[in-house]
């Protein structure tokens, strides 16, 4: 945990006495030497993890037959895992994850009896799981083997350890399904097996594994219903089930669970029946998501219990009622989604004392909303109004567990820049407010022109009036501004020339008139932007403008070169994607598992 740079010195090879080696967590570089381990005899621990160490393992480190400690983690080491290693009869704990290893997991690791703990994953591994694999390993108590390209079915031999810890086995190729022998697993907290082709029924016997603290078994092919066993696990904190075919009501006594649970997770499968009433006076919950299934009824209220709560999606489903305000009073809340249901009437916070002033990304699109667009409740979104500082390395949103950072807002979908894109992990920076396809009315409220680091804007398909706010000009975050399908008269204001980032413009279906801007980000819309305006003129229409309508000037431009240089680097930049857009939707590595939840 220092900053050494350059290579392991081969000199270190000559302390014959040495038992511990621990360089973990530097910068160093180049191979293992290979004859440092000819007189290590005595070598019982070496930890390298967090370094840059490329190369092979070499077959002289299984010399060292009094190690008990091996850890390579988080380096850049290649080749295969020599089937020497089978000759550590010693070693208690194996850490070759997050490298660049490749072949076939050595069946001779699990010949080692006294492991007790096995972690190969986020290499390019692959093999077959077989069901006595794991037969001559009494002591294991932690087991990692996600994402190693596995086939076969969850070995049997597994379920016969007691003091197993950690099962995990996510982002695989296995088949079949969770036996009901997991019940022999008393002792076991955590059981990750997303990303499989697992199928068949939850087994009722895992709600024997009282211990159990984190249940992962989304992305799979599970069916039927959640057993209502799962009400026994009373320390349990986080339930991941989303991305199955699982059915029927969600029990109630998962509500009763909020009091230890921070993540409930059942998006994407075919529930019915109503959202759970009855969460914990003392709720823990941080996220709650039941998007795209098919739950009814209203929102409960004693979701106001959890004031914890950072991530509400339960978008696309047929809940119903008025605007839920009292949400306002959860003061962490930074993403609500409401999107796609049956919510109707105003929205009216004007009885709320705190009114999401956190609030990042707020969709209420596809409801049955209506009145006026409500300005106290823009006046109250001080995340959005007050700004962010750039930071040179993107930060993503999380909270901090015992265990490592927890990613909670992964995997979710936003309408944005005329599609729909999903965000694997979502940046801090992200902020959002689409309001589209409801049945708002009146003027657009200046006020929204104060929300300096909004990034996406969407208040289409709405029964807006009144003109465009010269005020938006001020939204110099802003890459998606949709405003189609209003009643919206008017000039377009020369003030939004200044939104450099702007990617994507839709004024389409209004009532717009007199000439369009030119300059800057105006200069890449095409017709689309404006159709169905019949008295807009001007590039890029063939509508040219009568004189006495003018042009009119790119504002903001000035006589200063370096002017001439900024603007022309704005176009680049918001021409293709955006950046923050760009970065949030660039390829992430799911690393929830390993480092939030192992």
């Amino acid at each position: 945990m220092n900053n050494f740079t350059g290579v392991i010195p081969s000199t270190l090879g000559n302390l014959s006495k040495l038992e511990k080696l621990n360089l973990f967590e530097n910068n160093l570089k180049g191979h293992i030497p290979s004859g440092i381990f000819d007189n290590l005899s005595k070598l019982q621990v070496l930890d390298l993890d967090g370094n840059q160490i490329s190369g092979r393992i070499s077959k002289n480190l299984f010399k060292c037959k009094e190690l008990t400690f091996l850890s390579l983690y988080s380096n850049s080491l290649e080749g295969s895992i020599p089937i020497e290693i089978g000759n550590l009869t010693k070693l208690q704990v194996l850490y070759l994850d997050h490298n660049k290893l490749q072949g076939s997991i050595p069946y001779s690791i699990f010949n080692i009896s006294s492991l007790q703990r096995i972690v190969l994953s986020n290499n390019s591994l692959f093999g077959s799981l077989s069901s006595n694999m794991f037969d001559y390993i009494p002591r294991l108590l932690y087991l990692d083997l996600s994402g190693c390209h596995l086939y076969g079915r969850i070995p049997m031999s597994l379920f016969k350890y007691k003091e197993l810890r950690t099962l995990y086995l996510a982002d695989n190729h296995l088949e079949g399904i969770v036996p009901i022998e997991i019940s022999n697993l008393t002792s076991l907290k955590y059981f990750g097996i997303e990303g499989n082709n697992l199928s068949g029924e939850i087994p009722s016997t895992v709600g024997n594994v009282t211990s159990l603290e984190q249940l992962v078994l989304s992305d799979n092919n599970f069916t039927g219903k959640i057993p209502s066993s799962i009400c026994n696990l009373s320390s349990l904190t986080a339930l991941f089930l989303f991305k199955n075919s699982l059915y029927g009501t969600i029990p109630e006594c998962i509500g009763n669970l909020s009091y230890s649970l921070t993540q409930i997770e059942l998006q994407w499968n075919n529930f019915h029946g109503k959202i759970p009433k009855n969460f914990a006076d003392n709720c823990k919950l941080q996220a709650l998501r039941i998007d795209n299934n098919q739950v009814e009824g209203s929102l409960p209220r004693s979701l106001s219990n959890c004031k914890d709560l950072k991530l509400l999606d339960v978008g696309n489903n047929y809940l119903n009622g008025t605007f839920p305000d009292w949400l306002g009073n959860l003061e962490q809340l930074q993403i609500l989604i409401l999107r796609s249901n049956r919510f109707y009437g105003q929205v009216d916070c004007s009885g709320v004392a705190v009114s999401f002033t956190r609030l990042h990304v707020i969709d209420l699109s596809n409801n049955n909303l209506s009145g006026f667009l409500p300005m106290i409740f823009f006046e109250n979104l001080h995340a959005i109004r007050e700004g962010y500082e750039k930071k040179v390395k993107a930060e993503y949103m999380a909270y901090p567990s015992v265990d490592g950072l927890v990613y909670y807002a992964q995997d979710i979908s936003f309408a944005t820049k005329g599609f729909e894109t999903e965000f694997e992990k979502l940046l801090t920076i992200w902020m959002a407010i689409d309001f589209s396809n409801n049945q708002f009315m009146g003027e657009i409220p200046k006020t929204i022109g104060e929300l300096h680091s909004l990034i996406v804007l969407n208040l289409s398909h709405n029964c807006l009036t009144g003109h465009i706010p010269s005020s938006f000009g001020h939204l110099s975050e802003l890459e998606s501004l949709d405003l189609s399908s209003n009643k919206i008269h008017g000039r377009i204001p020369a003030e939004l020339i200044n939104l450099g980032f702007l990617a994507v413009l839709n004024l389409s279906r209004n009532n717009l008139e007199g000439p369009i801007p030119h300059g800057k980000q105006f200069d890449t819309f095409t017709n689309n932007s404006y159709i169905g305006n019949l008295g807009l003129c001007g590039l890029p229409l063939s509508k040219s403008c009568d004189d006495d309508e003018g042009t009119p000037t790119e504002f903001g431009r000035g006589d200063n070169d370096d002017d001439g240089v900024n603007w022309k680097f704005s176009i680049l930049m918001g021409y293709g994607c955006g950046v923050v857009l760009g970065l949030s939707t660039g390829y992430i590595v799911f690393s929830t598992g390993i480092n939030g939840f192992s």
